[in-house]
């Protein structure tokens, strides 16, 4: 056998063990309470959008515009939630951080919340479906939708300093409440989050 032949035979024989080797692997799989702190890679991960949304929302209801627009309205405000942008370097469930909003908000009894864009028109098609199959003791009646007094509008900003092994990560969370009307902004929040991560060296 020429020395090409034994050399193939060779790297033919090490492909089939390492192959053989990550079959042999197991993954290991354990169930954890999910509100855990876990963070394996350094990512926004779903702790940073509860505790980020439970912050934010806490902050909008300890300022002024709320007391003084159920003070000059005589009620609690409405609020319909709009879009957050993610604008960091890595993929983010923005509809999990929105929906983690909307749930502190409603669980406050304080603000009420009205379906998305896209909810109502889901709702709105049942609705028209009424009209054709419900009974007239049950048919719930077009034009009574609650209007929005507040939109919710927000963006993720991110930014990444690495040297060598290290790096920061940085999140910076702006929401801002926009009164429907006039436009005017009456809350502006703020959240930033810093995360040190440290690559680990492999080591055979």
């Amino acid at each position: 056998m020429s020395r090409i032949s034994r050399l193939g035979v060779l790297i033919c024989t090490l492909a089939a063990i390492l192959v053989w080797l990550g079959g042999c692997s197991k993954k290991q799989v354990s169930r954890i309470d999910s509100g855990e702190t876990v963070d394996l890679s350094g990512n926004w991960n779903d702790t940073d959008s509860r505790l980020v949304a439970e912050e934010m929302v806490a902050d909008c209801m300890g300022r002024p515009w709320l007391t003084t627009f159920i003070r000059e309205q005589g009620k609690n405000p409405t609020l319909i939630a709009g879009s957050i942008r993610n604008k960091s370097l890595e993929h983010i469930a923005v509809g999990t951080f929105l929906h983690d909003i909307e749930r502190a908000l409603v669980n406050s009894g304080t603000i009420q919340v009205v379906a998305s864009a896209e909810e109502r028109g889901e709702v709105r098609e049942e609705r028209e479906d009424q009209r054709v199959n419900a009974s007239p003791e049950t048919l719930k009646q077009m034009g009574m939708e609650v209007g929005a007094d507040f939109m919710l509008q927000g963006e993720i900003n991110q930014i990444n300093d690495q040297e060598g092994g290290e790096q920061i990560r940085y999140y910076q969370v702006d929401l801002t409440l926009v009164d429907i009307e006039t436009n005017v902004k009456t809350w502006l929040g703020q959240k930033k989050i810093k995360k040190y991560v440290a690559y680990r060296k492999y080591s055979p």
